[in-house]
């Protein structure tokens, strides 16, 4: 077999193979078994015809054509292991050349991994947000808490700004009531400005019982958008009052006796909280620093794909919640064309590192073991809500073993780096990551992975997996 590879870009060949019939010989016999036992021929047995009768009866193409597409898939994979070529997805193949009994010359257009070198990772600065905790953000996380224990008291009086009210909706289009925008029983908020547009200065100085009728506009149902007369009834008219900050506070809201001890306490989890922060923190912002030294050319396909699968899990979130692309954009005050590109921004950063972190774990020859593996899964169920052995079985059934296995190397790559960088906080201080690992918390690269929704990648058996350079072909 003869094989020429052609750059036709930094990320995309073409090999022309030319491979001589007599390479063909099993496939071909093989061939000749599967037709035969396909045929009926008198006097002869399914799968004992012979290859001169088959060509007689069924003709010679059939054969060819059926030897040619089992062969052709083995021999293109046989030539991406001579050459050392790294393909990405499906290629597109094209036999050019079928002279039988002499020569099958195909091409193979595939998209490949880009040729880079991983830069010098030791010392690489990187600075992270610093880990303190001043005594307002106790205060603050302490009067968050009390929110939650707040109660509602009724008050007698008319509505202001920041009670809370039981109201009916009623509205009407032209006289006649709109019957999906009725309401019964709604607790609100007075001031949240969560509702109807017109609401909060509608039930300003409104008491208990009352009525008023204002103009707003449908937000959804059959007639969002028009203008309607939208009729509120006050029920009730209640306030929220906050539980006294001390020690019986304390008691009731935490584990702690006293109200010193809470803000201890509250001091000494945000403490380990920030610093858990600061451990992914710089873990993303070296790999934010490596990815900024490389230009590395990116394979449209691959980008395209990942631009879609935002997409897809952009539209399935919104169809979940009921929303609209248009309703969604107007939320987060974006236009089509901004959301687009952040989507392409995302998109080419999550393919770059992941060309990078598995650039890294071949280089650095990293493992995984059944125990690094076995916490990943249990990892991924713990997020998807599924119990871990029933997450390990679809794997394996699936064929996405190997597809985890790529992900917890991906992280390791990930921690790599930035246990090599040279960690400081705002304030110019070192920090150690040995001392912030959790490592019961999977990194997240932003790479591209595939565990949590299975797809298809290369086929590595699990038990200890080395990253080595046929794992990416």
């Amino acid at each position: 077999m003869k094989t020429d590879v052609e750059e036709l870009s930094p990320t995309r060949v073409r090999l022309t193979i030319e491979v001589p019939f007599e390479e063909l010989k099993a496939n071909l016999d093989q061939a000749y078994r599967e037709v035969g036992r396909q045929v009926r021929v008198p006097g002869f047995r399914p799968g004992r015809i012979p290859p001169r009768v088959i060509d007689q009866r069924v003709g010679r193409g059939a054969v060819l054509e059926q030897a040619v597409n089992d062969a052709v898939p083995q021999l293109y994979g046989k030539a991406l292991e001579e050459h050392e070529v790294f393909a990405l997805g499906q290629p597109d193949l094209e036999v050019t050349k079928l002279d039988d009994g002499k020569e099958l010359t195909f091409t193979a257009e595939v998209d490949v991994r880009p040729k880079f070198d991983i830069p010098d990772l030791d010392g690489m600065p990187v600075t992270v947000d610093d880990a303190d905790v001043t005594p307002d953000q106790v205060e603050e996380y302490i009067g968050s808490l009390r929110e939650r224990f707040a109660s509602l008291k009724g008050e007698d009086r008319p509505v202001q700004d920041g009670d809370y009210v039981s109201i009916d909706l009623a509205a009407g289009v032209d006289g006649e009531p709109v019957e999906d925008a009725q309401a019964s029983g709604i607790s609100y908020e007075v001031g949240s400005a969560s509702m109807l547009e017109g609401l909060d200065d509608a039930l300003l100085g409104m008491a208990q019982g009352d009525a008023k009728t204002f103009t707003a506009e449908l937000g959804g149902g059959k007639l969002a958008g028009m203008q309607a007369d939208v009729t509120v009834t006050v029920h009730s008219v209640k306030v929220k009052e906050l539980p006294e900050l001390d020690d019986e506070f304390a008691q009731s809201a935490s584990e702690f006796d006293t109200l010193g001890e809470l803000r201890a306490g509250t001091r000494a989890q945000l403490e380990t909280m920030r610093r858990a922060g600061q451990a992914e923190q710089a873990r993303e912002r070296a790999l934010d620093a490596v990815l900024a030294r490389l230009d590395i050319p990116l394979p449209d396909s691959l980008v395209d794909q990942e631009i879609q699968l935002r997409r897809q899990s952009l539209d399935d979130r919104l169809s979940r919640s009921g929303s609209e692309r248009g309703a969604y954009l107007a939320a987060v005050g974006m236009t089509a064309e901004e959301l687009d590109a952040d989507f392409d921004k995302d998109a080419r950063r999550s393919v770059k590192a992941g060309f990078v972190l598995d650039k890294l774990a071949v280089q650095e020859k990293l493992g995984v073991d059944q125990a690094e593996l076995g916490a990943y899964v249990t990892e991924q169920a713990y997020r998807m809500g599924v119990p871990p052995d029933r997450l390990a079985k679809e794997l394996a059934d699936r064929g996405q073993l190997s597809a985890a296995i790529a992900d917890v190397l991906r992280g390791k790559s990930l921690s790599l780096i930035a246990e090599r960088a040279k960690i400081t906080d705002e304030s110019g201080r070192g920090v150690d990551l040995t001392e912030l690992e959790r490592p019961d918390e999977p990194a997240d690269s932003g790479a591209p992975q595939a565990a949590a929704e299975p797809g298809t990648e290369p086929e590595p058996e699990p038990g200890t997996e080395t990253a080595d350079e046929d794992s990416e072909a």
